[in-house]
């Protein structure tokens, strides 16, 4: 399944009020950890059945604070259109591929 990217606020409510479960990845153009992360995001959500979304927050303040995004990558996961999980990347570390997976398998549960 591709990964959408969301450019719009409005569009990412939207697609939160109309999916049950939903993945949503928020990462920056200028930081290192989210490039290195972003393909790993990629290739889960290509090989995955759930969905996934992922937003460029390079002009969004109002959507990292809506979400209190304080590091990136950052990977939420919305059940019934509220945040039930998050993966906060780790300050100057980020997030890898294990962590993603782990994840993952925590919000099939």
């Amino acid at each position: 399944m591709a990964c959408e990217l969301i450019n719009r606020p409005s569009d990412l409510d939207r697609v939160i009020k109309s999916k049950d479960r939903l993945t949503v990845l928020f990462y920056a153009s200028w930081c290192p950890f989210s490039q290195r992360f972003l393909p790993d995001f990629l290739d889960h959500a290509e090989a995955s059945d759930q969905c996934f979304m992922r937003v460029l927050v390079d002009d969004k303040d109002d959507l990292i604070r809506k979400y209190a995004i304080e590091v990136y990558p950052t990977v939420l996961f919305f059940q019934h259109g509220k945040v039930a999980k998050r993966l906060d990347g780790i300050f100057h570390v980020g997030l890898n591929k294990r962590q993603l997976e782990e994840f993952v398998n925590k919000c099939r549960a």
